[in-house]
């Protein structure tokens, strides 16, 4: 009995075909496909609040449920669209913007909850969709409109700087001084000091007060969090994307070569 593989013939020949040329045609044009892909998904939820505002309730309902394991969609730290403001930090961000503690008297989600209680304000924070008079919050946070909306940016930059230049990947240290130091220091100092103070307004004890200590109470402003998303985005962007080209590189040359021998090269 022969062990030599056969070639492979009729319609799992086809098969395998057509996965090669779907293969083939995701390396030639990855770069383009990806940006699709980010942009469809930093799109959606800007067109959360669009929807709500004409009153298309359920589709709208649909984006904020994808998207909340993804992010806390507190509407302290998310953008709005057709309120009074773009954003409505804590009043601990000390920004020049109204802040959300000024709105929560009349917003039911909030009622009876003091702003000391942190945990129960974030948990009705998170479940606020905004009115007529806030507008309505985006389905992602500040920060991750900013770090998905730079790195569709960063994207769209590739795409045509790659036409002329052999563009080089962020060094991994840069990346992680640049890219991920602002954002890491700022939202883990924000964690760390909330976790910090007591929800009852008692004063914290022993790890805790030490940790308070190191980590004050605090809250970022809007453009806090915009900025340290946007930095890490755009690193991010400039890292993986030239070793995406190179991977896509090699495979296109393989699967080219494959077809080729088989005169199926679309």
């Amino acid at each position: 009995m022969s062990n030599q593989k056969q070639p492979a013939s009729g319609r799992s020949r086809d098969i395998a075909i057509s996965l090669n040329k779907f293969v083939y045609r995701l390396s030639k044009n990855w770069v383009a496909f990806f940006n699709l892909v980010v942009g469809i998904y930093v799109g959606l939820p800007i067109l959360a609040p669009v929807l709500l505002n004409f009153g298309v309730n359920g589709p709208a309902s649909v984006i904020y449920t994808m998207y909340s394991p993804m992010c806390h969609q507190m509407a302290s730290r998310s953008f709005f669209l057709f309120g009074e403001q773009a954003a409505y930090p804590r009043e601990l961000a000390g920004s020049s913007l109204t802040p959300l503690e000024a709105y929560t008297a009349d917003i039911p989600e909030f009622a009876g909850i003091a702003p000391e209680q942190w945990d129960e304000f974030f948990l009705a924070a998170r479940a606020f969709r905004g009115n007529d008079q806030l507008g309505y919050k985006m389905a992602l946070c500040e920060r991750d409109i900013a770090i998905y909306g730079f790195l569709f940016i960063g994207g769209l930059i590739y795409a045509v700087l790659r036409k002329r230049y052999d563009i080089k990947p962020i060094p991994l240290w840069a990346f992680i001084m640049i890219g991920m130091g602002p954002i890491g220091l700022d939202g883990f100092s924000q964690l760390f000091g909330y976790f910090a103070t007591p929800v009852d307004g008692s004063a914290a004890q022993g790890f805790g007060a030490f940790l308070g200590g190191v980590f004050p109470l605090r809250e970022s402003s809007p453009f806090l969090r915009t900025f340290t998303g946007a930095v890490f985005g755009f690193m991010l962007a400039w890292l993986i994307y030239p070793h995406l080209n190179n991977s896509f590189q090699d495979t296109e040359m393989q699967v080219e070569t494959k077809l080729r021998r088989i005169n199926e090269l679309p």
